[in-house]
């Protein structure tokens, strides 16, 4: 039998060649896969270095688009849509509890730094009337129900009684029970599958007398923190739009008009509120000169802190928050740049080469090898504490 299949099919060597899966292939790897094919052919014709490169590229790009698409097809085929209220509430508060309470892996200081001890003036009544004018109307009330309204409505009695009521929690470094709870709420970002917790921001709902409270402890911290001259992102009386056009358009076209190389790397960080250390937080304070006192007081603001997430079925179990910064806090964004203006002290340069709007940084440079130095020293600096360069 073996001698007739022989003489009658042959004999082949090697297994069977199998049909190559191509079912979740999309208009992109389709695309890809036949420029792939034309630089193989120009190259087969011209063997230049540059058709070398090209083809090179070429075949990149397909493995690129191939892993996208192969992802997205197993997505969309494996992933399971949850339908019960229950599970839903359930995926809500297991993806923002651990993504608030899970730390980056950082390098452990140690250094430390000392403390200032000054004596700390009482609350006055004109910062709490220019707090309550830089509140804003019309927004989402916190856990407790009290709009920033009724205290507006009150007028001078409630300028009165806040004073009273700040200059307490001041001197006992405690704020109210109530004002630790808040609700988050998943804002869509607008990008990508609508049906993934991780294209959420989370948006808290905080007492509105908190956020008079953190406004005029923020005010105080102004007075006394220098954050350097590279730092755009929520500096009063700085614009992003003017160092966007003024400083880096001016710098860019300086150097072509000369015909002159420049570089430019664009770095975002990864969930950046969400990823500063607390222990970070009260090392940098106490590194840019706050008075202990402050730091205190600040730390209070994050003591227990509890949230529960309200989305479309209901709202879930509450639990604890232990990582990060307060979204939606009056007192976070300048929190972050007092983070920020500590931990880049060592790699950041002097403006435009450096700038940085908020947690978004330009970094520039005349030769492609500085600027890709430059970035590697932002990211060990920024990464060692905890932050996460996107990638």
């Amino acid at each position: 039998m073996k001698e007739t299949g022989r003489k009658v099919l042959g004999v082949s060597s090697g297994r069977r060649k199998e049909d190559k899966e191509t079912w979740w292939w999309n208009e992109e790897v389709q695309d890809s896969v036949q420029r792939k094919r034309l630089g193989k052919k120009k190259w087969d014709m011209d063997r230049t270095e540059e058709n070398r490169q090209e083809y090179k590229e070429s075949q990149r790009r397909v493995k690129r688009e191939v892993s996208k698409a192969k992802q997205k097809a197993y997505d969309e085929l494996y992933t399971r849509v949850l339908t019960s209220e229950e599970s839903v509430q359930r995926r809500w508060k297991e993806y923002f509890e651990e993504l608030m309470n899970e730390e980056n892996k950082r390098e452990k200081r140690v250094e430390g730094v000392n403390s200032v001890e000054q004596k700390v003036d009482k609350i006055r009544k004109d910062e709490v009337r220019k707090a309550l004018k830089r509140m804003k109307s019309g927004k989402a009330v916190g856990p407790d129900d009290i709009l920033v309204e009724v205290w507006e409505c009150l007028g001078e009695a409630a300028v009165e009684f806040l004073t009273s009521l700040f200059n307490r929690v001041l001197e006992s470094e405690k704020m109210a029970e109530e004002w630790r709870r808040s609700v988050l709420v998943p804002i869509f970002k607008n990008k990508s599958d609508m049906q993934s917790c991780s294209n959420y921001r989370g948006i808290k709902l905080m007492s509105h007398t908190m956020k008079l409270w953190e406004t005029v402890v923020e005010a105080r911290l102004r007075k006394v923190v220098e954050i350097c001259e590279q730092q755009y992102g929520f500096m009063p009386r700085k614009s992003t739009i003017d160092a966007i056009f003024a400083s880096l358009r001016i710098l860019m076209e300086k150097y072509r008009d000369g015909q002159r190389e420049l570089h430019c790397v664009f770095v975002d960080l990864e969930k950046v509120y969400d990823r500063v250390l607390r222990e970070e937080l009260w090392y940098c304070m106490r590194k840019s000169g706050v008075a202990e006192k402050y730091v205190r007081v600040v730390q209070d603001m994050y003591e227990r802190s509890r949230t529960v997430v309200r989305c479309a079925v209901g709202q879930t179990e509450e639990f604890k928050v232990e990582v990060g910064l307060h979204q939606g806090s009056a007192l976070s964004p300048f929190l972050f740049t007092v983070v920020m203006d500590q931990l880049s002290e060592e790699v950041r340069q002097e403006s435009p080469w450096t700038m940085m709007f908020a947690d978004d940084i330009v970094i520039c440079s005349e030769s492609r090898e500085q600027v890709e130095e430059n970035l590697e020293r932002w990211r060990f600096a920024l990464e060692r504490r905890g932050m996460k360069v996107s990638r």
